[in-house]
């Protein structure tokens, strides 16, 4: 069992910052793909970034290259994503979650925590 647990979510205007924190603890270990997603009112739920925990490998849902930046602290078994350049398209709840590293589906979820960025 893998728990994650997110905060820093918050309100921020257009254009400005925010960094997401997601804390794993349980049964972790190398071999785990972290991911953010987020899910807007209304919406599906769409893949954010993720990001493998050995090799710190990322990959970025065309809509937010250049903006959000992935990052894992293996130590601290946290992974980040920084949001940079907010758009008020962004808000949405986002989570957490993590899946072996070959498999299809992400099968642990965090509770999800709230941006909202105002025009």
């Amino acid at each position: 069992q893998v728990q994650l647990v997110e905060s820093g979510g918050g309100l921020v205007q257009a254009g400005g910052s925010l960094r997401l924190s997601c804390a794993a603890s349980g049964s972790t270990s190398g071999n785990y793909v972290m991911g953010w997603f987020r899910q807007a009112p209304g919406k599906e739920r769409e893949f954010v970034a993720s990001i493998t925990w050995s090799e710190g490998m990322p990959l970025y849902t065309d809509s937010v290259k250049g903006r959000f930046t992935i990052a894992r602290d293996n130590a601290k078994n946290t992974v980040y994503l920084q949001m940079n350049s907010l758009k008020p398209e962004d808000t949405a709840v986002y989570y957490c979650a993590s899946r072996a590293r070959f498999a299809v589906k992400y099968n642990y979820w965090g509770q999800g925590t709230q941006v909202t960025v105002s025009s």
